[in-house]
């Protein structure tokens, strides 16, 4: 095992040691019953996207309500986000040297205009969301949702130029009861979307490892609101990220290098995202994020085999 995963792992030991007592079974993302009808292999050659533009963009040069029908893919398992558009390039790829075994199929995804038709100059991003509500509807947290991807880190130098801030982040929607909004019928109350978080960052052992930069992952987000402080590692290409509902509502959140399978060893974090309790498990979905300079694509990500599972 390599240095860097060495300590990888033991961050994780620190970072989430007090969710072993907490009494409550841990679930597995990625176990359970897959759910066939959502996530995707991308294994058939003639897989497509039609990108339906204009795109969204989250900016006040677009009415969104003009921007359908919104992009697709062609086996209706993916949809343009409807509040930040989607991701520029959206295409099934090669998996890059390492990944799953036997895979033929991946998708890369990537971005130049984020923010909309002039530069913003600022941190802005786009989403890929996985088809769930409209193909089999919203699922109780008490059938505990996970759900678990590959995800493909570029090469530091092939890395958007922008430190300590988003590059790309595996996320979930989930709905709380009305009742539970502190008396706002704001949809923002109700829907929530936490997720895993992965930031490009100066490496604080730089001198003794060799490696000038890291992955710092984080996730959204503590009970008041804050990051979930998770591992930085210098160790790129595959990786194993996983998320799931406990039927209390509480998020839990695994990495691990490679492609094997999850285990309860690999969980980074676990927490009510902003104090509130899921009660629906709605979509997962991709975010790429760049810089909206209007010349610097994002980082190319790569992604193979997202796949919702419920533990019961």
């Amino acid at each position: 095992m390599k240095k860097e995963q060495i300590l990888f792992l033991a961050m994780i030991c620190l970072a989430s040691g007090p969710n072993w007592l907490n009494g409550q079974q841990i679930i597995i993302p990625g176990s359970g019953k897959k759910i066939e009808e959502v996530g995707d292999d991308f294994e058939d050659p003639n897989w497509g996207y039609t990108f339906n533009l204009p795109k969204v963009h989250n900016n006040k040069d677009t009415v969104i309500n003009r921007n359908f029908p919104g992009g697709t893919s062609n086996n209706g398992r993916w949809f343009e986000g409807m509040k930040r558009g989607q991701p520029d390039v959206i295409r099934r790829v090669q998996p890059p040297e390492g990944g799953i075994s036997g895979s033929t199929g991946a998708l890369l995804l990537c971005s130049l205009r984020t923010g909309g038709s002039y530069p913003t100059n600022t941190l802005q991003q786009e989403d890929l969301i996985a088809n769930v509500f409209k193909r089999v509807g919203k699922i109780p947290v008490s059938r505990g949702p996970n759900v678990v991807t590959r995800v493909w880190i570029p090469p530091f130098e092939e890395f958007e130029n922008r430190v300590n801030q988003c590059h790309f982040a595996f996320r979930l929607a989930l709905e709380q009861q009305p009742y539970q909004s502190f008396g706002s019928s704001s949809a923002e109350d109700f829907h929530f979307w936490p997720g895993i978080f992965l930031n490009l960052v100066r490496n604080p052992n730089a001198q003794k490892d060799g490696h000038p930069y890291g992955v710092y992952f984080w996730m959204k987000a503590t009970q008041r609101g804050t990051q979930i402080r998770g591992p930085i590692t210098t160790q790129t290409g595959w990786w194993t990220l996983g998320m799931s509902v406990n039927p209390d509502g509480k998020v839990n959140y695994f990495a691990k290098p490679g492609v094997e399978d999850l285990t309860e060893k690999d969980m980074i974090g676990s927490d009510y995202p902003f104090g509130k309790r899921a009660v629906l498990f709605r979509n997962f979905f991709f975010n790429v994020c760049n810089g909206d300079d209007g010349r610097s694509w994002s980082s190319q990500f790569v992604i193979d085999d997202p796949a919702l599972y419920v533990s019961r």
